[in-house]
């Protein structure tokens, strides 16, 4: 296989998308992309993973599943609720790392 020469550019550009494949990989789960739909319709109060299992055709620990990936890169986070925990976006940091992959891009072809 041959090596493609990439040119500066290109090369932060892909290192950046490398750098930030845990996030990508997050959001590329239709079930991930659900919860975070729904958490967005709520983003003042948040979500209890029992609300959001009524809303999704998955299982409690399904839904738990995806919500421990989602905190783990930062796009989610909780705050207990008496017996349950309230899970809120926290998009802030995503959004930017994002962003900064698609300025280097957008960089790396002009």
């Amino acid at each position: 296989m041959e090596e493609v020469l990439m040119e500066p550019k290109q090369k932060a550009a892909l290192d950046e998308f490398i750098n930030d494949l845990d996030i990508l990989n997050a959001l590329a789960d239709k079930h991930r992309q659900r919860i975070i739909i729904l958490l967005g319709s709520r983003l003042k109060q948040g979500m209890t993973v029992s609300e959001l299992t009524s809303q999704l055709d998955i299982s409690q620990p399904a839904v738990s599943h995806h919500l421990k990936i989602l905190w783990a890169v930062h796009i989610v986070d909780s705050m207990r609720n008496g017996l349950e925990n309230n899970y809120f976006l926290t998009l802030d940091d995503t959004l930017d790392r994002l962003e900064r992959i698609v300025k280097l891009i957008r960089e790396s072809n002009a």
